[in-house]
């Protein structure tokens, strides 16, 4: 594969000294549902780069445990490929699923034996020798630190996973879990969106500036809820949004919502999940946007329907 020409200035991130990630993260939760051949997926996984997108966002049950094996097929068809890439996946929901006949419930498991046969799954399907960052979905309530840690440290020595961070976490379970890792924890993936404020209301928005931590935000197109507007919530964001798109020249209120993203300080992660290129481009091209404070704040009155105290 030919080198890609990225696309200038877009932003990348350094979540550690080892582990550098592009400011938009495409994610593969829906990759099945795109219909792509094997090629047609290497081709957008190519079109991506070139727009600087370089971090793809995974979990083992995406998919019903398909969507690692399918994004896996591309890198066999040129070894360059995973070079020019990051990868990131999850594991620790156990999914009911019939390829698992004897589960009954969908549950948790952070056992270190789990974490670790979960991590070498993902490396076959994912047909890598390493992956760059590592996730524990969701927080159990039976959740020992020492397990993962003993899962951690080993395949962090035998260079299976280079980084490793936590999803759907607060704060305190993060210091809690960060606190038997000698491994430092590197981002929390969680979701945010104009539409979801709730971490700004549970201290994990203050966690990640105190702990200079550039969270991973999923759903932030709340699911399209403000492109079919349903609710008078719907209405306020949809109305706020386009006021904003045009004081901005901003073609799509897509791009406005991103650009919200990227304003706080907080350096937000954005993870786009889709499999057509023209809404990863809409991303790319919010990054040229410059939101002002009362922009942002118009957005956010429009998302909780009441003014700031």
């Amino acid at each position: 594969m030919a080198d890609k020409q990225i696309m200038p200035g877009l932003n990348r991130v350094a979540l550690s000294d080892r582990l550098e990630v592009s400011r938009i993260i495409q994610g593969q939760m829906r990759l099945l549902e795109w219909g792509f051949s094997n090629q047609e997926l290497f081709q957008f996984i190519e079109e991506c780069i070139a727009l600087g997108v370089t971090t793809f966002d995974h979990a083992d049950i995406y998919g019903d445990y398909e969507c690692e094996r399918k994004f896996g097929e591309p890198l066999k068809l040129d070894s360059s490929l995973r070079e020019n890439i990051e990868i990131v996946t999850k594991c620790g929901i156990r999914l009911l699923s019939d390829k698992f006949p004897d589960r009954t419930i969908k549950y948790y498991d952070y056992n270190s034996n789990y974490i670790i046969s979960s991590a070498e799954a993902s490396l076959r399907n994912l047909n890598t020798d390493r992956i760059d960052l590592f996730l524990l979905h969701r927080p159990s309530p039976l959740l020992e630190p020492e397990e993962v840690a003993k899962a951690f440290g080993k395949l962090h020595k035998e260079g299976k996973v280079l980084s490793f961070g936590v999803s759907n976490f607060l704060p305190h379970q993060f210091e809690a879990l960060q606190k038997h890792l000698d491994e430092k924890l590197v981002t929390n993936q969680v979701e945010i969106s104009p539409y979801n404020l709730e971490h700004f209301d549970n201290g994990n928005m203050d966690f990640f500036l105190k702990e200079n931590i550039s969270p991973m935000a999923w759903s932030p197109l709340a699911g399209g809820s403000v492109f079919n507007p349903q609710t008078e919530k719907d209405r306020r964001l949809e109305l706020a949004l386009k006021e904003v798109a045009g004081q901005l020249g901003a073609e799509h209120i897509d791009s406005v919502i991103y650009a919200w993203l990227f304003k706080h300080p907080a350096n937000i992660l954005p993870i786009v999940g889709s499999g057509k290129i023209e809404r990863i481009r809409t991303a790319v091209e919010a990054l040229k946007l410059t939101m002002s404070d009362e922009q942002w704040f118009k957005i956010c009155v429009a998302s909780t329907g009441k003014s700031v105290a």
